[in-house]
């Protein structure tokens, strides 16, 4: 490795001997972009050395030229002084490649494509928000630094290669104990008056943003080894405009909620959780964590419909739409108060109080079918319950994994469980639960034996008794809401389609679209449910490395499953880039048998029966 002369000093002249050559492109792997080049370093330990490897197979995959090294430590050595490395590093790859954009990315981290709109930015910087936040808080507010260092585009501008020199001669002047970023960031802050820079949005970083089908693709997914944390304090930190963050009581004793029940012993946190469930201190605690929603009169509509006070749901609609162009959790919120209302209005002098899960907005195919089927078999107005709030009505509880949440005074119909993790309450009224491990933890529990089963979903053949006639030749993914941040790559016959949707007349036109495909590929249990419930062609899948993103052990496709009568399938892990051939040997055609069908709609209208008296 030469070393660069910036005004005269040999700043890299140290790191010469700990470095190895530059790794480039192997296995006769073409080069598909031209115009950029990735970098990064790692040391030998394991972590490391196997996240490096992962790093290149990525950038093999993707064609991109890179600069991949690894560097030695010395006596005395930690990681902040490998970091601070860091910054000559960079200087050297930009001055040894002045005609290609330079892009650096941490070494555990990973990077599934680079997106058009960051390959041709024509930003002298490109990144992701400190704290990958969003526009509404750019700057320094509770932040002392502006970018995020894991991943960041060096332009081949001027200004961008005088940004990273100027970073290069400070480190090698400097005598504070400091990281990489602390040096870029003075850099920023010295040069970024006559800069141009570009944020890329938190969505298309995994678990940094909210997904949805209709955000930029999602390329990276942060890694963390940790060391961060071990280093606070330590090394030398910018101060952000706010240097405090506000005290959040919930969150704090939120955590301190989660140590104890560690600290127990099962059978007593058991037993504690179950009663703060019932309680509603878990509502309290957790309460609007889902739905992003600042508007008072957003948050006003919603509970108005909710209620069925259609007055005071169309007063706060109008209020807001004079005054606020809504953002996106603003429009879900809309959307979702327009479902609640069409349950809660109903025409009826009476009304039976029904749990589901309302997050996240705009709602999950999956859990809004709660009310949908119900909704067939009652005239009478459905009024939410919150699973984890204070139920002081009788109720009814019934789809979904949410067996933990019963209370006392609850009517299950069909409902299950993601796991033996949490106790069932004992002492609710059981009409029937999914399957038989659910049943079993129930008696467990100190419950009743039931024996009658099966998901409710089962049913909708039978109340949306649709034809499914010519097919359109096509295949249909939906995943569940959890895996929205998956880098999916679609192949050319396939179509995706929205778990997110609510209202009635929007589950229709899901089911209706669904049943056009020849086949299914989905990630969602009850949308699996209900190709099984009118026989489409559909597969059970699960994108790899997002296999714990749907809660539980995957008890609950064996426990739906033996309660439907139908064969076991559990979903099947496929690379989030879609092949036909990984996807066709996993496709079942398995048609509900309207034996089934009908108990368990017996079921639903012994529960109703149950929940009036």
């Amino acid at each position: 490795m030469s070393a660069l002369d910036f005004e005269g000093k040999n700043i890299l002249a140290a790191l010469e001997e700990q470095f190895t050559p530059p790794v480039s492109l192997k296995n006769g792997k073409q080069l598909k972009i031209e115009n950029a080049l990735v970098c990064s370093f790692f040391t030998g330990d394991d972590y490391y050395r196997s996240h490096a490897l992962r790093l290149q197979a990525n950038l093999e995959e993707l064609g991109i030229a890179y600069d991949l090294r690894q560097i030695s430590k010395h006596q005395g050595e930690d990681w902040a002084d490998i970091c601070r490395k860091k910054v000559g590093f960079i200087a050297e790859v930009c001055e040894a490649n002045p005609g290609k954009k330079v892009f650096w990315i941490d070494v555990d981290c990973e990077i599934f494509s680079i997106p058009d709109f960051i390959l041709h930015s024509t930003a002298d910087i490109i990144g992701f928000q400190r704290g990958f936040s969003t526009p509404a808080k750019i700057g320094y507010e509770n932040r002392g630094r502006f970018w995020e260092p894991c991943f960041w585009g060096i332009n081949t501008t001027a200004q961008a290669r005088k940004m990273v020199r100027a970073a290069a001669d400070f480190e090698a002047a400097a005598t504070v104990r400091a990281t990489d970023d602390f040096f870029f960031e003075e850099a920023w802050r010295a040069v970024s008056p006559n800069m141009t820079f570009q944020i890329i949005p938190s969505n298309c970083a995994v678990d940094k943003g909210a997904g949805t089908l209709e955000s930029h693709e999602v390329f990276f997914r942060f890694g963390s080894s940790g060391q961060v944390e071990n280093f606070k304090n330590k090394v030398e930190q910018h101060k952000g405009s706010k240097a405090k963050k506000k005290f959040n009581p919930k969150r704090e004793v939120l955590q301190l909620a989660k140590l104890i029940e560690e600290k127990l012993p099962e059978n007593l946190s058991t037993k504690l959780r179950l009663l703060v469930d019932a309680s509603g201190i878990t509502g309290f605690l957790t309460g609007k964590k889902h739905n992003n929603l600042s508007s008072e009169a957003v948050r006003e509509l919603v509970f108005a419909a909710k209620a069925g006070d259609v007055d005071k749901y169309n007063e706060n609609l109008t209020i807001f739409k004079r005054k606020v162009l809504p953002n996106r959790y603003e429009s879900a919120a809309i959307r979702v108060a327009s479902s609640f209302l069409a349950y809660s209005s109903k025409p009826a002098r009476s009304k039976i109080t029904l749990a589901w899960w309302e997050n996240p907005y705009p709602g999950n195919f999956g859990d809004w079918l709660t009310p949908f089927i119900f909704n067939h078999y009652t005239e009478n107005k459905i009024i939410f319950q919150g699973l984890t709030t204070r139920a002081p009505k009788k109720h009814l509880v019934s789809l979904g994994s949410v067996g933990r949440f019963i209370k006392s005074n609850s009517v299950v119909v069909g409902t299950g469980v993601s796991s033996f993790k949490h106790a069932i309450n004992p002492k609710a009224d059981f009409v029937s639960v999914r399957g038989p491990h659910t049943a079993e933890l129930l008696i467990q529990s100190g419950g009743p034996k039931v024996e009658t089963f099966g998901d409710p979903g089962v049913v909708l053949s039978r109340i949306l008794p649709l034809t499914r006639g010519a097919t359109n030749g096509r295949v249909a993914l939906i995943r569940h809401h959890t895996h929205l941040q998956a880098p999916v790559k679609l192949p050319d016959n396939f179509d995706e389609l929205s778990v997110q949707v609510s209202h009635p007349n929007d589950i229709v036109e899901f089911i209706e679209k669904l049943l056009q495909y020849d086949y299914v590929v989905t990630s969602a249990m009850h949308v699996l449910i209900t190709c099984q419930s009118y026989g489409v062609p559909c597969a059970l899948v699960v994108f790899k490395g997002f296999e714990e993103y749907v809660h539980g052990d995957g008890i609950k496709y064996i426990d739906y499953a033996l309660g439907a009568d139908v064969k076991v399938i559990s979903p099947t892990p496929i690379n989030p880039k879609i092949n036909w051939s990984e996807i066709e040997p996993l496709i079942e055609t398995i048609k509900i048998s309207d034996l089934k069908i009908s108990e368990v709609e017996m079921a639903i209208k012994e529960g109703l029966r149950r929940v009036a008296l």
